[in-house]
């Protein structure tokens, strides 16, 4: 693991780091907060992923979480949205598909199998690196995101509910089988099947049966994306139906912005505080 670069931040300690990836094949970025906390032994993890073509910078710099996260005792851990560089032809070429749009899935497609397998880096690789070379405790992490993120959050954390304790999201991708973002990811990233994107699919996960005991979701009204891609009352329709407890929260005047998520960013991290600390 390379230190890209290591500043002091309320009290902590805001990172960026860098290393080789096995399951991308590429080098990944992450940023690492650690809370004052640290100084006197490990600390809960909450791991957010961030949108569409974000990266790792995104949330670290607008979002506004390291001071709440001084204060609550939390690690934030932010990776990068997808692998870079991989050489693959047209991986560039749309804001919505490739480079920065990983949708946090292992894709089962040529040519993208080799490379686009942000599931299993961001579940199995990069937990170990942060267990490796941070002062975190042995317990459950809580996960949340936005956008495409807020998905990621929401598949991540109802197919692994012992690995996540806590699982919030902010305006997301709710069900992405029924919108032109997911409809274009999942059909390039794993094929014409569609019975094979329910993997990858919370609203399908939770008729499937898939739970999480702590969800947390707040959307705003003003969200430009919410009638086309978004779909979040089709996921709560969904929870309501086979009784997975979710709070939805409906934000009148928020849009799909930054601005939106430092708003509601302290409500997020009490969250999951609340029940990893409750642990």
């Amino acid at each position: 693991m390379e230190i890209v670069s290591e500043q002091a931040c309320f009290g902590g300690l805001q990172g960026f780091y860098s290393h080789s990836s096995t399951e991308t094949g590429t080098a990944m970025r992450f940023s690492v907060y650690q809370p004052p906390a640290t100084q006197e032994g490990p600390v809960s993890i909450l791991y957010y992923l961030a949108g569409l073509t974000c990266t790792e910078e995104t949330a670290t710099i607008k979002a506004g979480a390291q001071r709440l996260a001084a204060d609550l005792g939390l690690m934030l851990v932010m990776p990068d949205t997808s692998p870079r560089g991989a050489g693959i032809p047209g991986e560039d070429d749309d804001w919505d598909f490739g480079t920065g749009a990983g949708f946090y899935l292992d894709a089962t497609e040529d040519p993208w199998s080799n490379n686009y397998r942000m599931y299993s880096y961001v579940t199995k690789e990069l937990p170990e690196l942060i267990k490796e070379n941070f002062p975190v405790n042995n317990g459950p992490a809580g996960i949340f995101g936005h956008s495409m993120g807020g998905h990621g959050a929401l598949i991540i954390g109802l197919k692994n509910p012992d690995q996540y304790a806590s699982v919030s999201a902010f305006a997301p991708i709710c069900a992405p089988s029924q919108c032109p973002w997911g409809e274009k990811a999942l059909g390039n990233y794993l094929g014409s099947d569609r019975k094979s994107w329910a993997d990858y699919d919370a609203t399908e996960l939770v008729k499937r049966g898939a739970t999480s005991q702590h969800l947390l979701i707040d959307q705003g009204e003003a969200d430009q994306f919410l009638e086309r891609e978004l779909h979040p009352h089709v996921f709560e329709a969904a929870c309501k139906e086979v009784g997975q407890p979710l709070t939805y929260r409906s934000q009148p005047g928020y849009d799909h912005s930054y601005y939106f998520i430092q708003t509601f960013m302290e409500d997020h991290l009490n969250h999951h505080a609340k029940i990893l600390k409750g642990l």
